[in-house]
């Protein structure tokens, strides 16, 4: 590939800051956090595009915060043992140097720049307030030859040029993004290798102890099993010959994705997409390939894999109350607000919620598939955020508790489709006004009958229930084992 030819379109990249040297002698640094891959990476790319143009080396350097948003050994793990695959196959792949930083990235990341001399810093895109601030904050402490990319590899259709503003629904920004999709649903050029070499080879990094560590600190909430970690994973999970979603399960998608006893319908992806161990461009074009089979559910995939991931990036990048009711439409917050102080039939504290202590089965059902299963059916999500509306004092502190109990527990928690599913149950964003009731007021009601008319309900409590006494089971074999070998002893 010509260096005068660039390698990514430049829509895809917004210039944060643009360094004082017109010809950057010092390398390239990409700072990777929401895309936790090599494979089909656009800042990758772009990151080894530049330093190529320039002739200069390339790394990249990422940073592990302490708990980022109440992360546990579930996420953290799974993180970070994806990350150490990682590390391995960009040692024996790429001669790209991998540096693991711990501590606060508003330090970190402009300390090593300033170090290593870089003139570029390429970064993912994350719409979240947190990474927003630190960016804010790093632009301060980097020096005026730094320039500083911010590439979004997330989206299908780059937030930014999807839309200029916060879209009303699904159905206001779907024809922006089909608009846009012959020009960036297109396949990826191949990674080039760096033509200058770092300096000095990346440090050694102690995965295991790292790893071990974190995992200790987060035991209150421990990894899941079920769930392997890595990109070469999640290709399996999308196409693998046994079992992937699109070569096995992809036909049933369309007719049973909205059933909680049918989870093997979902294509199991959202754990990888959260932590960019996938790229959603990548699993758009490969489901695109089988659409002649499965027109209807290959539809429906991409609606939600593209429009609505998209949707949910789009109201956490306009909308900076994302997560809280100042976040939702006029109407919604007036129909919430005159119902606050409506009757409530039951009020449980956080901590009843979180143990699963109601009076409703279905509901406990749901609380426990994701206190120990780490994923809760979508449907049920939406079953289970509108139950906290009705069971607690006012919508704030629903609010407040779903998105705390779904950060969390869920493996794919802290993400902007998580804090939209939440508003829009409780807050009905993306939504639009129904009929009014009680403590709901104009916001779309569900309850257990309805639920009962949709899928079988008792088999799905009878399911969950053999999930966690299976769980428990295991969790119970090791403390067993020592237990054993301390008699033994």
């Amino acid at each position: 590939m010509s260096s005068s030819i660039p390698a990514i379109q430049p829509g895809r990249i917004r210039v944060l800051k643009q360094g004082a040297d017109p010809k950057p002698a010092g390398p390239v640094v990409y700072w990777m956090f929401r895309d936790q891959r090599l494979r089909d990476n656009w800042a990758l790319i772009h990151a080894v595009h530049q330093a190529n143009k320039w002739e200069v080396p390339v790394a990249i350097a990422f940073n592990l915060f302490h708990q980022f948003k109440g992360a546990k050994a579930r996420q953290l793990g799974f993180m970070l043992r994806g990350l150490k695959k990682l590390h391995s196959d960009l040692q024996s792949t790429f001669e790209v140097p991998f540096f693991l930083f711990q501590g606060e990235a508003v330090d970190t990341i402009p300390s090593f720049l300033k170090e290593c001399g870089a003139s570029l810093l390429v970064t993912d895109f994350s719409p979240l307030r947190e990474v927003r601030q630190w960016k804010e904050e790093m632009f301060k402490r980097v020096n005026g030859s730094v320039s500083i990319h911010e590439v979004d590899s997330h989206n299908v259709v780059p937030v930014w040029v999807a839309s200029d503003k916060v879209e009303y629904g699904a159905r206001t920004i779907r024809g922006k993004i089909n608009k846009k999709l012959p020009e960036y649903l297109i396949d990826f050029p191949e990674l080039m290798t760096p033509k200058r070499k770092w300096a000095s080879p990346s440090n050694f990094i102690d995965w295991d102890n790292i790893i071990a560590r974190v995992v200790r600190q987060g035991a209150e909430v421990p990894e899941l099993e079920w769930c392997q970690p890595g990109e070469q994973a999640a290709l399996d999970v999308l196409m693998g010959d046994k079992n992937g979603f699109l070569k096995v399960r992809v036909k049933n998608y369309s007719s049973d994705r909205n059933n909680p006893l049918k989870p093997k319908a979902l294509s199991g992806l959202s754990p990888y997409l959260h932590f960019g161990q996938i790229s959603a461009q990548r699993c758009a074009l490969e489901a695109q390939k089988v659409r002649k089979l499965y027109p209807q559910a290959v539809d429906a995939f991409l609606e939600e894999l593209i429009v609505r991931r998209e949707l949910a990036d789009n109201f956490c990048f306009y909308q900076p109350h994302y997560d809280s009711l100042q976040g939702a439409w006029e109407w919604a917050r007036k129909t919430l607000m005159d119902h606050a102080s409506d009757k409530r039939e039951h009020i449980y504290t956080r901590e009843q919620l979180e143990k699963a202590q109601t009076a409703d089965p279905l509901w406990n059902a749901s609380q426990l598939e994701m206190v120990h299963y780490g994923k809760m059916h979508g449907f049920m999500r939406m079953y289970w955020a509108k139950k906290i509306l009705e069971w607690t004092s006012g919508p704030e502190e629903a609010l407040a508790t779903a998105i705390y109990l779904n950060d969390k527990y869920q493996i794919d928690g802290r993400d902007p489709s998580g804090y939209v599913g939440c508003m829009w149950s409780i807050c009905g964003v993306h939504d639009q006004g129904w009929q009014e009731r009680p403590v709901f007021g104009k916001i779309r009601y569900m309850n257990y009958a309805g639920c009962k008319r949709k899928f079988d309900v008792d088999g799905y409590i009878a399911y969950i229930k053999r999930i966690v006494s299976e769980f428990k089971k295991r969790k119970a074999e090791p403390l067993l084992n020592d237990k054993a070998k301390e008699l033994r002893s």
